[in-house]
């Protein structure tokens, strides 16, 4: 029966050893799988990160453009009530009647954003909130016109079929001309402001040439403007280009290309 013993212990031995490997081999997937949860955990948090900074980017981009074109247009008709307000009564109470009105949708595009931000709990909406859409290139006209109010002429070319566009594209484009003619007003010295919109099949050119005189140095000749710098985050999400510079005669230039296909 000795002949019987050795084959039982090498059985044994084999076994244990079986027994060993795949408790290490269980370990080791263990170990496996708690290190990918933790790449998966540290990614999640990572992209959260990432669409938190862009969420901040855009809310301040939109803030930046709702309170710094109409306070522009306010302190400019405030200005000049102010100064007309003795000799023409009149002319004051006009500009006083646009400051009221710029503040109005400033007011309203401020609601409209934080409406979006903090919806009320129910997800209903508030009956006595004023709300409006977004502004879009449909509102031009009344842009030009309230610049021109304001003392700033504006001549505005539009060439191509005009259409409806994308939602975000049409919000850039018409953030695109706020700003310029928001700069322009605060800048410039005066001269007729030249909007050119162009409706082309593939991509929508919007161009915005403001005078001024060569040299002067109160108009950002690189266009590092916070401003500007939003624009050229809203046009490069579409897959569009931007350029912003001085132009050589005197005055500014902005021009954007905006693709109307997916990026």
């Amino acid at each position: 029966m000795n002949w019987l013993i050795v084959p039982v212990v090498a059985l044994c031995v084999v076994a244990g050893g079986l027994g060993v490997a795949l408790l290490r081999a269980r370990r080791r997937y263990w170990a496996a799988l708690e290190g990918q949860a933790w790449l998966l955990e540290r990614e999640r948090e990572s992209a959260a990160r990432i669409a938190v900074e862009a969420e901040r980017a855009r809310i301040a981009r939109e803030l930046h453009d709702i309170v710094s074109h109409n306070v522009s247009l306010m302190v400019v008709q405030a200005g000049a009530a102010r100064e007309v307000l003795s000799v023409m009564p009149e002319e004051a109470a006009a500009a006083l009647v646009a400051v009221e009105g710029a503040g109005r949708d400033a007011m309203t595009e401020l609601r409209t954003l934080l409406g979006l931000l903090a919806p009320s709990a129910d997800g209903a909406e508030e009956e006595d909130a004023d709300l409006a859409p977004q502004p879009s290139m449909a509102q031009l006209s009344s842009l030009i016109d309230r610049f021109a109010f304001a003392g700033l002429p504006v001549d505005v070319r539009i060439s191509g079929e005009s259409r409806v566009l994308p939602a975000g594209i049409d919000l850039t484009a018409y953030r695109i001309v706020q700003e310029a003619l928001t700069n322009a007003l605060k800048h410039g010295d005066g001269r007729k402001v030249e909007v050119t919109v162009r409706y082309a099949d593939r991509y929508l050119r919007v161009e915005v040439l403001s005078g001024g005189e060569p040299g002067r140095a109160n108009e950002r000749g690189d266009g590092a403007g916070r401003g500007l710098l939003g624009l050229r985050e809203r046009v490069a999400v579409y897959g569009g280009d931007l350029d912003a510079r001085r132009r050589l005669g005197g005055g500014f230039r902005v021009r954007a290309r905006l693709p109307l296909e997916k990026p």
